[in-house]
């Protein structure tokens, strides 16, 4: 249910920007440090926000990335400790899978 939230939200958003993209055509000068250029202004719009989504696409894969590799390590660390109590003999215990622990958000 959130994705589809998500994707209904990105849609509207997406909408709104072309939409405000085609009422602004008429032409603006860009300054590139190097060079400069004439370009519509519909151009310059829809270029930013595609740069813009795709930096925040790639910085969002690149934190689930470390999560990741953050949750297989504790995993792995969970199995050793766990053999470690077993055995020292203590009392046996429930072994929780990764599955069943509830999902809590990480504040990086």
């Amino acid at each position: 249910m959130k994705g589809q939230g998500v994707l209904i939200s990105a849609l509207v958003f997406a909408l709104l920007i072309a939409v405000f993209a085609v009422i602004n055509v008429e032409s603006v000068r860009v300054n590139f440090l190097f060079t400069e250029a004439s370009l519509p202004l519909i151009l310059v719009i829809l270029i930013s926000t595609l740069l813009s989504g795709l930096t925040i696409g790639l910085l969002g894969m690149i934190r689930q990335f470390r999560l990741q590799r953050t949750i297989k390590g504790l995993e792995k660390k969970v199995a050793e400790l766990t053999e470690e109590v077993e055995m020292l003999g203590g009392m046996p215990t429930a072994r929780v899978e990764p599955q069943e622990i509830a999902a809590e958000p990480v504040n990086n």
